[in-house]
């Protein structure tokens, strides 16, 4: 880890201890994200599994931002916009930053025709979404409360796991029985 690298993540974690409590996606659940799209980015897995875990924190820090938004009464809804094209953004620049060596090649490698980032991507955040509307509703018919502690978290969480055993899965074989993926 770079000294860069170190100082940032010091700075970023200071803030969080500082930071005001938001009633939002659970805070715990978008860092366990972030620090297994990190950890699982480094370790050199493939694209998109590491894209499974980067739509779910996207959709996890634009529910979090949002219900931020929400709580200091804000409701103009060019910020809700501004705020999901931020995070997407901020997602697909992967792509294009550093300019001379992005961290993910367009096209380099695909699978079902699509590029494995964006599919994971795109794969991780349905699921994200779908996992959190799931948990409302198991929330909504038991009397607004969670069914066992920490739900709010191990169901977009868990989703997540599941999908990428289930792509991990796919990617060891599938090819194997002469399978194509791209």
């Amino acid at each position: 880890m770079t000294n860069l690298s170190k100082y940032i993540l010091c700075v970023m974690l200071g803030i969080l201890l500082f930071v005001e409590t938001a009633d939002a996606v659970c805070p715990v659940c978008t860092i366990a994200i972030g620090a297994g799209l990190e950890s699982m980015r480094i370790l050199g897995v493939k694209d998109v599994l590491t894209g499974i875990w980067a739509g779910g924190f996207t959709i996890s820090l634009i529910g979090w931002t949002a219900n931020y938004m929400k709580k200091h009464n804000i409701k103009n809804i060019f910020w809700y916009i501004l705020n999901v094209l931020v995070y997407v953004g901020l997602l697909a620049s992967v792509y294009f930053f550093p300019v001379d060596k992005p961290f993910v090649k367009w096209w380099e490698n695909c699978m079902w025709g699509i590029d494995q980032f964006l599919l994971g991507s795109l794969v991780g955040a349905a699921t994200f979404i779908l996992m959190s509307l799931w948990y409302l509703n198991i929330k909504k018919n038991n009397g607004g409360h969670a069914l066992f502690p920490f739900q709010k978290v191990a169901m977009p969480f868990g989703g997540l796991l599941i999908m990428t055993g289930i792509f991990w899965a796919i990617i060891k074989w599938l090819p194997s029985m002469g399978i194509v993926l791209c």
